[in-house]
Order: structure tokens, then sequence, then C-alpha cells
């Protein structure tokens, strides 16, 4: 048994190598193989990138040996990691390198992440209006939702108005509606709200209603039996049962908020990052182009993250059950 637990240690330590071997083959490659001809000019920039993202790793790394959560952690998400270095280098090869994928339709990340650098106001700017946007129209659609798929669901009367609404609304893509809110509404503003909040309020709807509905029964006649009235057997039955279904509506109303806003924000807003990035791909400044993406695409994986996190600690008692 001793035998097989020091073989698996040491498995894991040669596992959690990996991202740090490719770490440093990143490194090495930008620093000495030889740039293009026609893309000579490179920056330091991203070096310090690639050397923050090793030495950062190597901080979790050392912890590892002391903490067993991040140790466990570290081993599983180590060939992610380690696969991520190999992209860096091999877009970096394709692109400043080798000049397969050529300029100015790719540009290399050293030039992506200065444009960032030298746009970080209007980038900061932009990505503020994005959340701004999306938040309003997240939290006005979330309750919504939340407030009708627990009447539609706990209420034949309701259910039998809301419905076929939802029905109308299923297969039609929210985005859909963008051409006729910006043209009815006072402001583009509050109609890109009204299309993120619409396709926020369908997921919503849709899941509360559903883990409402598939509600065992018995559980409303023994309340019932207690002594529990119509406004008990809500708060106390139904919601708390129908939780994992809400959470769950909740984060695919994200997603759908997140596709509305970009959308919106390309063909009406005249702000956020949807709309930077059509303004620099017009230009064909597709290096700050890039940057405006990345950073929208790290923006909605921290959102989802910190919803995903909310749900884990609220259904915690899932667990324990």
């Amino acid at each position: 048994m001793d035998n097989e637990k020091t073989k698996g240690e040491k498995n894991s330590i040669i596992k959690k190598l990996f991202p740090i071997i490719f770490g440093i083959f990143a490194i090495l490659e930008y620093l000495y193989f030889p740039n293009h001809q026609k893309n000579m000019k490179a920056t330091p920039v991203y070096l310090y990138f690639l050397i923050f993202l090793l030495g950062l790793y190597l901080v979790f790394f050392i912890i590892s040996f002391k903490n067993e959560k991040i140790s466990d952690r570290l081993g599983y998400k180590s060939p992610l990691y380690a696969f991520v270095f190999a992209i860096l280098i091999i877009y970096d090869l394709l692109t400043l390198k080798f000049a397969v994928l050529p300029l100015p339709y790719f540009a290399w990340l050293d030039m992506i992440m200065n444009s960032m650098i030298a746009d970080k106001r209007f980038l900061l700017e932009s990505t503020l209006a994005s959340l701004k946007l999306l938040f309003t129209g997240y939290f006005i659609g979330a309750i919504l939702g939340i407030i009708t798929g627990i009447l539609a669901g706990y209420s034949k009367k309701v259910d039998y108005w809301v419905d076929p609404f939802l029905k109308l609304l299923g297969p039609i893509p929210t985005t859909t509606w963008i051409p006729v809110v910006m043209v009815l509404a006072t402001s583009l503003f509050g109609g890109a709200v009204f299309i993120i909040g619409l396709g926020v309020w369908f997921q919503t709807t849709l899941a509360t209603m559903t883990g409402i509905k598939n509600i065992d029964k018995s559980y409303y006649e023994a309340a019932k039996t207690l002594g529990a009235n119509e406004n008990e057997l809500v708060r106390k039955i139904a919601i708390p049962s129908a939780s994992p279904n809400i959470f769950q509506g909740l984060i695919s109303g994200m997603s759908s908020a997140c596709t509305s806003l970009i959308v919106a924000e390309m063909l009406g807003v005249e702000s956020g990052l949807g709309w930077y990035i059509t303004w620099k791909s017009s230009w064909a400044d597709y290096s700050s182009m890039y940057g405006a993406i990345i950073i929208l695409a790290l923006t909605f994986i921290i959102v989802n993250m910190i919803l995903k996190k909310i749900s884990s600690k609220a259904l915690k008692w899932q667990k324990e059950v």
C-alpha cells in the first residue's frame, strides 16, 4: 500500500510539472526563436505576461506540498494549464515567428497586449458600460422571471396565461426582437435592457415553473395537515424545493444575457465592448479588436464563476442530505 501511495504521489508531482515545463518552453520560444522578417517589431510585454503566469503557477505548486486541497485541485487542472501554454506557443509560432497567419487579420499576442495597454482607458469605460447594461437587464429579468415562475408553477390560473407566452417565445431567439425594440424604445439603453431582460425572464420563468410543478404533492399535503397556509406552502415548500431549478435558470439566463448584450451593443447601443469590437473591426484594427474579445471572454467567465459559487453555497444543503 505504501509503495502504491508513493507511486501515486510521484505521478501527481510529474503531472504538476507539465505546466512549468511548457511555461519555460513558451518563454524560451519567444526569446530565442527568430521573428519573421515582416514581424520584427516585438516588445517584452508578452514575455512579462508569460513570466507572470509561470510565477503564479509556481506559487500554487509550492503551496500544494502543504495544502492537500490545492494539491488535488492543481493535479486535476495541471494538464489544462499545460495545454494553455502549448496553445500560446503554437499561436506565437504561427503569427510572430512564421507569419503563417498574416497581418492584419491575425495579430500576435505581444501586439494585442500592447494595443490593450495603449487603449486601456477606453477599454475600461467600455467594460463598465457593458457590465452596467448586462446587470441591469439581468436583474430585472431574473426577478420578474422568479416571480412569474413561482406564480405560474403554483397556480393553474396564472399558468393558463403564462404558458402560451412561453411557448410563443421559446422557439424565437431573443436577439430577433432587437430591430423592433430598438425602433420602439425611448432610448437605446432601455431597448437593450429589455432584450437582455426578456431572455433572462424566459429562462428563469421556465426553470422555476418546472421546478415547482415537479414537487411531490405529498409535501403540500403533509404541510397542510400541520396547519400551513398558502403563503407558508409557497415560502417553505415550493421555493426551497425548486431552488436547484431556480439557480439553473439563473445560470442559463446569464448565458442568454451575455449573447443578447453583445448583439445589442453591435447593432444599436453606442457604448460597451460589443460596440468597441464593431468600431475597431470597421477600421481593420484587429489587434485592438482581439484585445476587447479577450476582456469580454474573461469578464463573462468571471461573472459565471461568481454565479456558480453563489449557487453552490446556496445549495450546500443538497450535499449534506
